[in-house]
């Protein structure tokens, strides 16, 4: 990468994580958060002072799209690159960023001055594959915020470098920048007729060579349970204790089918919040599967569970409220392999080993996917998101740069 957008892409990515942006899973707002609108415009003028057209704002969801005019008459499908603004629910206020300049490998580095918050090499074993790169964390109190601002300062990066190289023959490039993606809700509003893409990518991967096209399917549910308060003293054959009906409703889902018991593609129940009295009672879980099958039949023994405790102590004890938040994307991308194939191809010629793997999680492309562009996931950079040990190397950043212009350099002319 030309060594002026690489400053370029150190000092942007800096501006933006020193931006809260956190979103607000309470608010009932689109966005969540006035943070998000500030920020979104101020890169709405950015694209528009690098040279991108039709830079346009939905007022009614907080999108940013723009456009990248084709470079040449060869008929090309429309591909589109996005990222989400917002961080995730770990303290954002006043994040300082650190930057460590030619990582030696396998040295501790201490975030705060009190040595109390440490990257330590034997506990975060990623530390070692960064030897001799520049890595930027945090200072120990915050999130770095790399998820998802390193995928906006990749997609902004990537943009005025081929502004900047007109002889670079591409097609119709489209780009976005939105909310609300740490809490679920950005996606349910993204236009896709606006946007325009015919295959698009979300750069909101972890390290370098991340790609991927299958997400869970997920759903979440509230169970609530209504009791019978009485005196203890005199509680036999009256009392229904809500919190006890809450603990035998939990004790049949299979233990061995949590968070902490699985992995690779393994499917669980979440109990994500719990909170009760002998009066009421309430639980909160998520609900993942990668088959659609197993993901349904998840869902039908909680109804199960729910009718059984009905039964047994009276219609109305137990509410279950459930619904699906988004699904596999994979059933979308399977059909065509296209806009996969064609990011393996761009790694294999920038020497980077595409590491293939289902996310145990989502991203906006899950929905996005089912609402008409296939649009697979690929590496911006993070390690440990979500908290205060998060950090990034640059030179993966300058890679996802790379591997976006790489993929609108290879997508082909369209085929009658």
């Amino acid at each position: 990468m030309e060594n002026s957008l690489q400053n370029q892409l150190l000092d942007r990515f800096l501006g933006y994580v020193k931006q809260n942006t956190r979103s607000n899973p309470d608010s009932t707002t689109v966005p969540s958060d006035t943070k998000e609108v500030e920020f979104l415009k101020q890169l709405a003028a950015e694209l528009k002072r690098i040279g991108l057209s039709n830079v346009r704002t939905n007022q009614a969801t907080g999108y940013v799209f723009a456009d990248l005019p084709a470079t040449d008459d060869t008929p090309r499908p429309v591909v589109g690159f996005i990222s989400h603004v917002d961080t995730a629910d770990f303290n954002s206020v006043n994040i300082q960023p650190q930057v460590v300049e030619n990582y030696d490998g396998h040295r501790v580095i201490d975030l705060d001055q009190d040595g109390k918050y440490q990257l330590d090499p034997a506990v975060f074993p990623s530390l070692t594959k960064y030897q001799g790169d520049t890595l930027v964390t945090t200072n120990g109190e915050t999130l770095l915020g790399a998820d998802d601002k390193a995928g906006v300062a990749e997609i902004m990066t990537a943009m005025q470098y081929l502004v900047n190289h007109p002889e670079i023959k591409h097609g119709k490039i489209v780009v976005a920048f939105g909310p609300d993606e740490e809490i679920g809700t950005g996606a349910d509003h993204f236009d896709v007729q606006d946007f325009g893409a015919d295959y698009a990518y979300t750069v909101d991967g972890g390290p370098l060579g991340d790609l991927e096209y299958e997400t869970f399917n997920a759903a979440a549910a509230t169970v609530t349970f209504q009791g019978t308060n009485v005196h203890p003293g005199d509680a036999k054959d009256v009392m229904v204790n809500a919190s006890q009906l809450a603990i035998e409703f939990h004790n049949q889902l299979p233990a061995l089918e949590r968070p902490e018991n699985t992995d690779g593609r393994d499917g669980f129940f979440f109990l994500v919040e719990m909170n009760g009295t002998c009066d009421e009672a309430k639980l909160d879980y998520i609900i993942r599967d990668f088959d659609r099958d197993h993901f349904a039949a998840r869902k039908q023994l909680l109804e199960q569970i729910t009718q059984q405790l009905n039964d047994r102590y009276g219609q109305g004890r137990v509410t279950l409220e459930m619904q699906d938040q988004y699904y596999n994307m994979g059933e979308i991308l399977e059909k065509d392999l296209t806009p996969v194939n064609l990011v393996k191809d761009a790694m294999h010629q920038l020497d980077i080993e595409p590491n293939v793997f289902p996310v145990r999680g989502g991203t906006d492309g899950s929905k996005i996917s089912f609402l008409g562009i296939p649009t697979p996931n690929i590496f911006a950079g993070p390690e440990n998101m979500h908290g205060r040990f998060e950090y990034v190397s640059l030179q993966t950043m300058e890679k996802a740069v790379e591997l976006i212009v790489q993929i609108i350099e290879d997508v082909p002319a369209e085929t009658k």
